[in-house]
C-alpha cells in the first residue's frame, strides 16, 4: 500500500486497500451462469478498488437473476473526480456508480443525478451513521460498499496483560496507563511523524465526542458560525495531542519514525499505543501475521466513561444512475448484494479492517481482533461518522499544524487558531455562503 493511498483514505477519499489487475480505463465482465442472454448493468469504480468480492457477488447474480455486470475502470483521486462529474453533467453516467460517502458524495448534487432508494426494504438495516452520509434531506441513494474504518488507538494486548492494565473509557485513564507503561520502560504511544499525514489521527478519532455533545458541530462548521479554537469540545483533540509530547509519552525522534515502524513497534510490543486509521491492519497482518492475536483496538475516550464511543471514516457509496435504462436491474443488482447471501460472499472475499455497518452482519471467525473490539461500539450506537463526511472543510494544513503541535513548537490553542485560518481560505476557495 503506498503513501498517497494512505493520504487519499485520510483525506476521506475513502476506497478498499487492496489491489485490482485491471487497468485504467479498461473493462472487466461477469461472465458466470448460462442460459439465454439477459440484462446487461454497467458498473464504475476506480482503479484501487479491489474487485474480486464485488466480482464474486456479479457473478451470483448473473447465475441467479441473468444479469451481466461490465465493470467499468476509472483512475481514482482528482482525475477520477473530474471523469464522474463529466459523465453525470453529460449523460453518460454507467448504471451503477462506486463512489465516496459524505460531503463529496453531496457534492455529485445526488438529487439530480442518483436514484432515491429509500423505500428499499434493505434500508432498515443499514446504520443510521452511514445513512446520514448518503441521504439528502429524507432520501437515501445509497448502500455500503464495504465495511467502515475506524479512527483510534490500536494497542498491544500483551502489554496490557503484563501490566496489568484496563481498556481506558477516559482520557483520564488512558494518560494513568502511558504512565504505568512508560514507568515500564516501554513506549506509551507511537507518533510516526516521518510521514505527517499519521500526526492528524488523535485530533480527528475525536470527532465522536464532539459530534455526541454537539451533534450540529459540523453544520455550523461549515457555516462558520463556530471555530475549533473557540469551541472547548473541538480544542480538546489539539490538547490530547500536545498532552501527550508534554508527559514525554512519545518515542524518540518522531520525525524520522515510518509509518511502517508504528505499526511495527505496537505489533511486537515495543509501543502500547498507535492512534491510527485501521486500514492500518491489512498492511500491519502481511507484515506482522504472528502478533495480529495481539493487536487490539479501542476507540478515542473522552470525559464520560459511560459515552465512550468511536468515530468511523464510512465506506464508499453505491449509487444507481437516476436516468439508467437498466434501473429495474440495477435495483435487483443491489437488492443482492445488500441480501445475507450477497453480504456473505462479499465478506469471503474481502477481509474487514473495520466494523460493518450493516445490521445483522457477523464477523467471519479469522477477522481480526482489533475488528472485533469495535463491535460493541457499533450495536451500541456510540459511533459518529468522522468531521469530514459530514462536512466540505477539512483544511489542506491540517498535518503540518498538527505536527507542530506533536512536537510542542506550538500551543494547541495556536494550532486550533491557524487551523481556522487555514479552513477559512479553503471556504473561501469553494466559494461557501457566510465565508
Amino acid at each position: 500500500m503506498n503513501k498517497k493511498t494512505k493520504r487519499n483514505l485520510l483525506f476521506g477519499l475513502l476506497t478498499s486497500l487492496l489491489f485490482i489487475t485491471t487497468a485504467c480505463g479498461g473493462e472487466q465482465e461477469s461472465n458466470a451462469g448460462s442460459g439465454e442472454e439477459g440484462t446487461t448493468v454497467t458498473f464504475l469504480t476506480n482503479n484501487e478498488v479491489n474487485l474480486e468480492g464485488v466480482q464474486a457477488v456479479a457473478d451470483e447474480i448473473k447465475e441467479k437473476h441473468n444479469i451481466t455486470t461490465k465493470f467499468e475502470i476509472i483512475p481514482s483521486g482528482g482525475e477520477g473526480e473530474n471523469i464522474i462529474k463529466t459523465r453525470l453533467s453529460t449523460g453518460e453516467m454507467t448504471d451503477i456508480l462506486n463512489h465516496n460517502s459524505g460531503s463529496l458524495f453531496k457534492s455529485l448534487r445526488p438529487e439530480e443525478y442518483f436514484l432515491d432508494i429509500s423505500d428499499e426494504p434493505y434500508i432498515d438495516k443499514i446504520q443510521e451513521s452511514f445513512l446520514e452520509t448518503v441521504s439528502v434531506d429524507d432520501e437515501i441513494y445509497g448502500v455500503p460498499f464495504e465495511s467502515a474504518l475506524a479512527g483510534g488507538w490500536l494497542y498491544n494486548k500483551k502489554v496490557y496483560e503484563e501490566l496489568g492494565l484496563e481498556v481506558p473509557h477516559t482520557w483520564e485513564q488512558l494518560m494513568e496507563n502511558n504512565k504505568v507503561i512508560k514507568e515500564a520502560g516501554k513506549i506509551p504511544a507511537v507518533a510516526p511523524y516521518e510521514e505527517t499525514w499519521t500526526s492528524q489521527v488523535v485530533l480527528l478519532a475525536d470527532y465522536y465526542n464532539v459530534h455526541s455533545e454537539m451533534p450540529d458541530f459540523a453544520e455550523k462548521f461549515t457555516n462558520n458560525e463556530v471555530k475549533f479554537a473557540d469551541t472547548p469540545l473541538a480544542l480538546r483533540g489539539f490538547e490530547k495531542i500536545q498532552e501527550l509530547q508534554k508527559a514525554g509519552y512519545y518515542n524518540d525522534e518522531e520525525t524520522s519514525t515510518t509509518y511502517e515502524d508504528g505499526m511495527r513497534m505496537v505489533a511486537t510490543g515495543e509501543a502500547a499505543h498507535f492512534p491510527i486509521l485501521t486500514f492500518a491492519l491489512t498492511q500491519m497482518a502481511e507484515n506482522h501475521p504472528d502478533e495480529m492475536d495481539d493487536v487490539g483496538f479501542f476507540g478515542q475516550p473522552g470525559d464520560d466513561a459511560d459515552n465512550h464511543g468511536m468515530t468511523l471514516w464510512m465506506p464508499n457509496g453505491i449509487y444507481i444512475n437516476k436516468e439508467s435504462e437498466n434501473a429495474e436491474a440495477a435495483k435487483t443488482w443491489l437488492e443482492y448484494f445488500m441480501s445475507e447471501e450477497g453480504l456473505a460472499t462479499f465478506m469471503s472475499k474481502t477481509k474487514a479492517i473495520g466494523p460493518s455497518v450493516v445490521e445483522g452482519v457477523e464477523l467471519p471467525d479469522d477477522a481480526y481482533e482489533a475488528v472485533k473490539d469495535m463491535t460493541h461500539y457499533v450495536e451500541s450506537g456510540k459511533v459518529a461518522p468522522a468531521l469530514e463526511f459530514l462536512s466540505p472543510l477539512k483544511g489542506p494544513n491540517l498535518q503540518q499544524i498538527t505536527v507542530e503541535v506533536g512536537l510542542d513548537m506550538v500551543p494547541a490553542k495556536e494550532g486550533a487558531d491557524k487551523y481556522d485560518r487555514d479552513v477559512e481560505r479553503q471556504a473561501q476557495q469553494l466559494g461557501l455562503e457566510g465565508w
